[in-house]
């Protein structure tokens, strides 16, 4: 019965480790990946950053809905970036430096993840202040990787 469970484990452990490293067959589909997970991430936080600019009425449950989404779509798209992501043909906003500087872009989408957190913290206190004064710096991380790597 040990011996089951241990090829068991080992099994599990296998396939969890191939599906966390995305293989694509073309690149065009690492590139359908990634942009749908970042469209999804980017309407997420969009509604919490409507209710930081007051352009819709403030919803701590929303917020934090919203935010958790976001965070939880920060984790996916990387994946798309990856060797098998490299020369998509269709409409991409991906600049070939992606490519070329892995450590820069791994590190500014990090910094990204870590401030989307913060908003995430931020919104379990249901206070529109603690969320006005985490938004800004998650905005201008998304900002900073759109500027050195976004078309």
């Amino acid at each position: 019965m040990k011996k089951l469970l241990l090829i068991v484990a080992a099994l599990a452990t296998t396939t969890f480790s191939v599906t966390s490293h995305a293989q694509f067959a073309k690149p065009d589909d690492a590139a359908k990946y990634r942009q749908g997970a970042l469209t999804v991430m980017a309407a997420h936080f969009g509604r919490v950053g409507a209710m930081v600019q007051g352009k819709v009425p403030f919803d701590a449950k929303a917020a934090q809905e919203n935010i958790d989404i976001a965070v939880a779509m920060s984790k996916l798209p990387w994946a798309g970036f990856g060797p098998s992501g490299e020369g998509a043909t269709l409409k991409n906003a991906a600049k070939p430096e992606i490519w070329k500087e892995q450590a820069k872009f791994k590190d500014l989408s990090e910094k990204s993840q870590a401030e989307l957190i913060k908003v995430q913290t931020a919104a379990k206190t249901g206070s529109l202040d603690a969320i006005k004064a985490a938004f800004g710096a998650a905005g201008a991380s998304c900002k900073s990787c759109h500027d050195a790597f976004r078309i």
